[in-house]
């Protein structure tokens, strides 16, 4: 279905770097899982009547929510295409992410909804009836909600959206409750052990599992999360397939939302080149980033001595002796100045997240380690946290 209407109202729908074929994605789905989920609500509340189960009709509102969730995201891609203004000069992709944060909370609410209802139905158990009608209203709503999920998973990934994402976890727990539901008409049924009260609560389980997953995974952007790991060696291949560049560090993503990534980083460049040539070739690096991954990148160059033995050696050692003792802290930007009593040995040390020291303690650890190994020579060391 997806296929056939994207062909009828998405044009260029191969292009999904491009914003607007996104965006056109984005509200085709979301305006087809307002229609699916409002008739999947109407079958499934006469199936609850029909049946007098309180987990059939406790997942057709549930089914209804998720419509709501889907005008939720609808909206959020409407808006998250308005270009920037002087109010928003990074535009409004964050809008995309409050829309799946939206969608997480009714999720989570309509689980403790559901829960209530089923715990109700625990103290007070009543028949339900296995017609003919509820179960083939079940199956159908199941066949359905698998297909919802694939088709939102599929598009989520390839316009990259965390909404659609949450939308197609909800769509697939939600088949995994039907099922629960399915199977708790049919064993009252054939056995005549009242286990709908239960099943609901497994339902609200299962929903409010889907609520949670969906909110950390909207809420990550939103708080400042790192960039993937995909997304980092995309950037480090492209930079460093120009020989020129000999590394880079420093490395900052800022997302503010779907196709507005802002990216700083340094490059080292020989000490000894051409300064223009390799101001030109920063300017084609910083073009190439954003044609091949639709971000605006901002690349500092740092000069390096590479035609300077004796630093590269000392480089070497110190990164030696700091892998030994220090396993994890990694150095940038090595330099060596050097007096009529001592060395100083200048540079930038890297901490990852949860290591077992404290910055201030890695800046005495590594300064304790050159007065080691080198007697004259001195740390002068600058510690800090990495943002990938």
């Amino acid at each position: 279905m997806i296929t056939l209407l994207s062909r009828l109202f998405i044009k260029n729908r191969e292009q999904m770097e491009n914003q607007e074929v996104r965006r056109a994605y984005g509200m085709l789905c979301s305006i087809v899982g307002i229609g699916l989920n409002v008739l999947l609500f109407i079958g499934k509340y006469v199936a609850g009547v029909l049946s007098g189960s309180i987990a059939i009709t406790a997942d057709a509102f549930n089914n209804l929510s998720d419509a709501g969730s889907s005008v939720i995201t609808l909206v959020g891609f409407k808006f998250s295409g308005m270009k920037p203004d002087k109010d928003h000069p990074f535009g409004h992709g964050r809008i995309e992410y409050l829309s799946g944060l939206g969608v997480a909370m009714l999720i989570i609410l309509m689980g403790f909804e559901l829960f209530k209802s089923s715990v109700g139905k625990i103290l007070h158990p009543e028949p339900v009836e296995a017609g003919i009608v509820p179960v083939v209203i079940l199956l159908v709503s199941i066949g359905v909600k698998l297909y919802m999920g694939f088709y939102n998973r599929s598009i989520g990934k390839k316009i990259e959206s965390e909404a659609m994402k949450a939308t197609s976890t909800d769509s697939l727990s939600d088949s995994v409750a039907t099922s629960a539901v399915l199977i708790s008409m049919l064993a009252s049924h054939t056995t005549g052990i009242q286990i709908d009260g239960w099943c609901g609560c497994v339902v609200a389980a299962l929903v409010l599992f889907a609520g949670y997953n969906a909110a950390k995974d909207t809420l990550n952007p939103l708080l400042g999360g790192p960039p993937s790991k995909e997304f980092v060696k995309e950037i480090r291949n492209i930079v460093m397939s120009h020989p020129e560049i000999i590394g880079i560090h420093d490395l900052v993503v800022h997302d503010y939302g779907p196709g507005r990534r802002m990216v700083s980083l340094h490059g080292e460049v020989p000490a000894n080149g051409d300064i223009i040539a390799l101001h030109d070739l920063i300017d084609h690096i910083e073009k190439e980033l954003e044609e091949k991954l639709g971000c605006e990148a901002v690349i500092h160059m740092d000069p390096l001595e590479t035609d300077n033995e004796k630093i590269t050696e000392m480089k070497h050692e110190l990164l030696t002796y700091i892998n030994s003792e220090l396993p994890g802290v990694s150095i940038h930007d090595f330099r060596m100045v050097q007096g009529p009593t001592h060395t100083n040995l200048i540079f930038d040390a890297v901490v990852p997240y949860g290591f077992s020291m404290t910055n201030e303690e890695v800046q005495e650890a590594l300064e304790k380690l050159v007065l080691k190994h080198w007697e004259k020579c001195f740390a002068v060391v600058h510690v800090e946290q990495s943002y990938i």
